[in-house]
């Protein structure tokens, strides 16, 4: 019979799967090390690989993006106040002239 799931904490994930990356010993070597099966060791180092790009992600370019997309908003906004406050003016004109 097969025993309990074990739950690992991240910082273990991430110690069994830099092991697996750094490729010293074979998946039957580290999964009799860490005590794991060697295809859980594999999800793990997958995962590990393809998040990595996020890890060094340049943040700059995401508040640049925001504040061009603020910048546009305010824009927006001036534009309609302009055009809300020519509206008024006609309608007082209007207003005024049939009076």
């Amino acid at each position: 019979m097969a025993g309990k799931r074990g739950v690992h904490s991240a910082a273990f994930k991430a110690k069994v799967a830099l092991a697996a990356v750094r490729g010293d010993k074979t998946l039957s070597e580290l999964a009799r090390q860490f005590g794991l099966h060697p295809t859980q060791i594999s999800s793990w180092k997958q995962r590990l690989l393809e998040g990595a790009d996020s890890l060094f992600a340049d943040g700059r370019r995401k508040r640049t993006e925001e504040r061009h997309d603020e910048q546009a908003l305010y824009e927006q906004i001036g534009r309609l106040k302009v055009e809300a406050d020519w509206l008024k003016k006609k309608a007082a004109q209007f207003d005024g002239r049939e009076a």
